[in-house]
């Protein structure tokens, strides 16, 4: 498989939704992927976060770091402040990414949505369990490495607290 792991990851990364009117908790949330396949082929989660934590160099983690992105725990995490909750637009992506989503249904707890980025797009459905916890089911294509590829993955978030750290909120 012809992949670079910290791009595919960045580009999946990407395709978590972003929460639109679910009152959410602010403060610091890991989120954590699992069953991601690619070409109908699983990925080995842990050992991607393992290569990214690896390879990353301190001026990569820095770069990632000002976007918002940090690398801990079991997945990715990131802090939303008060502000952006009450927005009713909680931006778990990195705002210059260029994604755009949009909830196409919403079912109680379970909502549809649809996006698109410059290298990728597809669909999902978030699931809000409570507001310290929601969970995403995406597919979708990617264009990590210049070759067009079909890919799907689950996302859990869980809120780990109110005091965000050193983790910096997304601007």
């Amino acid at each position: 498989m012809n992949l670079r792991l910290p791009g595919l990851a960045l580009v999946l990364g990407s395709m978590i939704p972003v929460a639109q009117a679910q009152v959410l908790q602010p403060g610091l949330w890991e989120l954590t992927s699992s069953n991601v396949q690619v070409e109908n082929q699983q990925l080995d989660v842990g050992m991607l976060m393992g290569v990214l934590k690896q390879n990353t160099t301190p001026e990569q983690r820095a770069a990632l770091e000002k976007q918002g992105i940090n690398l801990g725990g079991e997945g990715v995490r990131v802090c939303l402040t008060p502000q952006q909750v009450a927005s009713e637009s909680i931006p778990l992506t990195d705002p210059q990414s260029g994604c755009q989503q949009q909830v196409t249904e919403r079912n109680g707890p379970d909502w549809k949505f649809r996006f698109s980025c410059p290298k990728a797009q597809g669909s999902g459905v978030a699931h809000f369990v409570s507001d310290r916890e929601f969970s995403t089911k995406v597919s979708g294509t990617f264009n990590a490495t210049g070759i067009q590829q079909n890919g799907s993955m689950e996302t859990r978030a869980v809120w780990m607290g109110q005091d965000c750290g050193p983790v910096k909120p997304r601007t």
